[in-house]
């Protein structure tokens, strides 16, 4: 088990005075290499999904002439620090140095396919695929070397680029080996992988090496993307969901704004593109104002937004049913309750970007998608094109988990880069537009219900959840895409998009002998796409919630309940941990301590969150003052890596919980700006303690989002035990509690 780690912002700008910063080195990454070949394991269980679709070695990576290597992933860097876990896992397995792996992400035509990066999959599935197809092809550079030097397997020691044999002390780099070419064989098991126990990098807080580029301001962002004789653009978006452009009057525009190149209207899409960046954002504002349209948006009014949403919703559809519901509920005490969650924004510190350039044969993007294959199969849908005519580069963009504009931003730059061949065009959004036209994260209601037996045990439960979609990413349908709705011949979504995604985890992890979960699903008034955690945040919130409050009536605390309808030993480790790290942690009249737990989709990673808040009761103003999380993921690639993510999660959720709902009347989107829709600043952020539980015998599990739907619940149980009120209703705020 780890070290408990603690990050407290408030005592770092209370001893600004005097900063002191120290950069741990692994003495592993300073001493001399152990001459001995480290001992390895047969691993004989399934592939990673990724690995079943780039079956062979040299789609994972490659060995450069310099001596290094080169490891291909299809994953993006979202601020999760997968390519420092893919080096890491990759370094290990050939024996190499961390600076003798580099990693390259997501690039079409080059690295794999590897869909989005989303789900918590990266680790299970990327860095997993990196790991065995390393193995492999150390295992083949031996068997090559061994031939070559004509000795035994056994002779040969194999260290950072190089083969030796003991006894001849001959001596080839891989590339020598290899004699220009790469390992095509394909990964099947048994692979022989390093003994977990002689692991030098994994499962150590190695330091991401982009941190300090961030810090110094020498990280390149799409933002940051310049080109020789780049051209700026921008984008006049509708004045509804559902407006059509009746006219534009363009033609005054070159006289009042210098500088602008070509005006692009296609439909309703209108685009300008300029020589300057200034020059693009009043253009835009030029036709803006110069344009009409005929807006036949209606949305129903917020008030009303939930009664609307059941008014909607489609008949019910059973995703669980075990045994006697029924008649389990007529012979206990039962309970209920119904919770509601707004819609929430993806709210990306940096508006969304790209570039894009026609060089007459090929189409080249640049951007901060999340799914650089999928989204290249959209574009091309939108476009007409072939998908081997579009060639799309992953940059790192503001950070964002779950489907964000970047899709958007990508087609726009698409759209206007083919009227401009031989130009790099790009396209920068406003915050404006930002708030106004990303998918949101579903607003949803939960209802639950459950029975009590007479010893206070959980006889019956029964979850019904109303939800829109949670994932209408691009995937070939150009209908996911804001553009192809706006174009000549426009295109609509072709489904509903991921719907599973609404009812995650709305079946509890705990254990009950009738249980019954139903999903009504609704095709609701805003747009929405896949956020954080997906609709586990809701339905979480809810059970846990739901929780304490049946712990309550059973007269038993909310963690001994807890424990108490668990089986799962990894599950009681991380209540009991939560319960060690916040034992003999004091509260004020006006305080209150809340706790919650979840598994991720009731498959991956276990968390359990612990929350003080202290609630003035004469405002009704919440502050979240402290929050612990104790995780299990199974094996830890990263310590630092996988706190950071545990860390963020909390604050993100918190943020959420306390202050975060979109706002519209009936015609658009009214929360536009940070003021209309605020998020955490410095000032709100808590104190957080993350204990991590490592597992090196279990699988691997991703960690960026199993801490998000417990912290809801936890800040909301904290909220009752500071003020004697439930929360039913997020986000909680004044007035509410």
């Amino acid at each position: 088990m780890t070290e408990a780690t603690s990050t407290s912002r408030r005592k770092f700008l209370q001893q600004i005075g005097y900063i002191s910063v120290g950069f741990p080195f692994l003495t592993s990454c300073i001493t001399e290499p152990d001459p001995v070949i480290a001992a390895r394991v047969d691993y004989e269980g399934g592939l990673p999904g990724s690995l079943r679709g780039a079956k062979t070695v040299n789609a994972w990576l490659q060995v450069l002439e310099d001596g290094r290597i080169r490891v291909l992933s299809g994953k993006v860097e979202l601020g999760q620090g997968i390519r420092t876990a893919i080096r890491q896992v990759a370094a290990e397995e050939l024996d190499m140095e961390l600076d003798m792996v580099e990693v390259h992400l997501a690039e079409t035509g080059l690295t794999p396919d590897e869909g989005y990066t989303a789900g918590s999959g990266s680790v299970p599935n990327s860095a997993m695929s990196v790991r065995y197809a390393a193995a492999t092809a150390r295992q083949k550079l031996l068997n090559l070397a061994s031939a070559k030097f004509n000795t035994t397997e056994d002779d040969l020691l194999l260290h950072n680029g190089t083969v030796k044999a003991k006894r001849s002390h001959q001596s080839l780099s891989f590339a020598e080996i290899l004699e220009g070419t790469q390992i095509d064989m394909e990964v099947v098991t048994p692979v022989k992988i390093k003994s977990k126990a002689e692991h030098k990098y994994v499962g150590k807080a190695v330091p991401r090496t982009d941190i300090e580029k961030m810090v110094r301001g020498e990280q390149v962002y799409v933002q940051d993307l310049r080109f020789p004789g780049m051209v700026h653009a921008r984008v006049v978006r509708p004045s509804g969901y559902k407006a059509q452009l009746a006219k534009v009057d363009e033609s005054g525009l070159a006289t009042a704004i210098p500088g602008v190149i070509k005006t692009v209207v296609n439909g309703s899409f209108i685009g300008v593109i300029a020589e300057k960046e200034y020059q693009a954002v009043k253009a835009e504002q030029y036709l803006r104002e110069h344009a009409e349209w005929e807006d036949n948006t209606s949305l129903p009014e917020q008030k009303e937004l939930y009664n609307h949403i059941r008014s909607i919703a489609e008949a019910p559809k059973n995703i669980r049913n075990d045994g006697d519901i029924d008649s389990a509920f007529k012979s206990s005490q039962t309970l209920k309750a119904t919770y509601r969650k707004p819609y929430l924004k993806h709210a990306s510190m940096g508006p969304a970007c790209a570039v894009a350039m026609y060089d007459g044969d090929v189409l080249h993007i640049w951007s901060h998608s999340q799914g650089i294959y999928p989204m290249r199969n959209g574009i091309a849908a939108m476009l007409g094109m072939e998908v081997d005519d579009i060639h799309i580069i992953g940059i790192p963009g503001a950070g964002c988990y779950g489907h964000s504009t970047a899709d958007d931003a990508s087609a726009d730059a698409a759209l206007l880069a083919l009227e401009l061949p031989g130009k790099h065009v790009r396209v920068q959004w406003s915050r404006t537009d930002e708030q106004t036209w990303e998918p949101y994260g579903s607003a949803m209601i939960m209802k639950v219900e459950a029975s009590l037996d007479a010893s206070g045990n959980i006889s019956a439960w029964k979850s019904d959840v109303w939800t829109d979609s949670h994932s209408c990413r691009p995937n070939g349908d150009a209908g996911t895409l804001l553009d192809a709705r706006y174009i000549n011949d426009p295109v609509q979504m072709k489904s509903r998009g991921y719907l599973g995604g609404g009812h995650r985890n709305a079946d509890p992890y705990y254990s009950t002998p009738n249980m019954q979960v139903n999903a009504f699903f609704f095709d609701g008034p805003l747009r929405v796409s896949s956020l954080r955690s997906l609709g586990a945040y809701t339905t979480i919130f809810s059970i846990e919630s739901f929780m304490d409050e049946l712990a309550e009536k059973a007269g038993k605390d909310p963690l001994v309940f807890r424990i108490a309808h668990l089986e799962d030993e990894r599950a009681i480790a991380v209540l009991q941990k939560i319960k060690e790290l916040t034992s003999g942690i004091t509260v004020s009249e006006d305080e209150g301590i809340g706790y919650a737990f979840s598994r991720y989709k009731n498959t991956a990673a276990y968390a359990a969150v612990a929350a003080k808040v202290k609630v003035d009761k004469a405002t009704s103003k919440v502050q979240v003052k402290k929050m612990w999380a104790a995780v299990d993921v199974g094996e830890v690639i990263n310590v630092d890596g996988l706190t950071n993510q545990i860390e963020g999660g909390m604050i993100q959720a918190a943020s959420w919980t306390i202050m975060e709902e979109v706002t519209f009347n009936e015609k658009e989107i009214t929360s536009t700006d940070w003021h209309s829709y605020p998020i955490f600043r410095f000032g709100d952020i808590p104190e957080v303690e993350v204990a991590i539980i490592d597992r090196p015998d279990e699988p691997a599990e991703g960690g960026g989002e199993v801490s998000m739907p417990p912290s809801g619940a936890a800040i909301a149980n904290a909220v009752y035990r500071a003020s004697g009120e439930r929360v039913y209703e997020l986000p909680v705020r004044v007035g509410k509690v």
